[in-house]
């Protein structure tokens, strides 16, 4: 996680940073409309994420405390990502970026 000194001054630019790349935002909207998901899940969902990608963004993600990993002791493993508190807030940010979204296209 970083560090208040690490992020930077501007709101925005700190929500950007965090959230700021195509790929964690459309795994932020899988868990937002999905609640948990696999890795397998989010490989399906996610056309053109690379397998390596997905993971390093998974890891950051889970590190700035927006996702939480959570292991089940079966054999073969089983790993499920949900959003914590903190992601959860994300929801009305993910929801308004829909609508306009939603609302762009329409206006073409």
């Amino acid at each position: 996680m970083l560090t208040r000194e690490e992020l930077p001054e501007c709101p925005v630019a700190t929500c950007v940073q965090i959230i700021g790349n195509k790929w964690k935002l459309l795994i932020i909207r899988n868990l937002v409309y999905n609640d948990k998901q696999r890795f397998t899940d989010f490989v399906k969902s996610i056309p053109g994420i690379s397998k390596k990608v997905l993971t390093d963004d998974l890891r950051a993600l889970e590190s700035d405390g927006i996702i939480e990993r959570e292991v089940f002791a079966e054999v073969p493993p089983r790993v499920e990502y949900s959003l914590t508190a903190l992601g959860k807030t994300l929801k009305p940010v993910l929801y308004a970026m829909r609508d306009w979204g939603t609302d762009y296209k329409n206006s073409l």
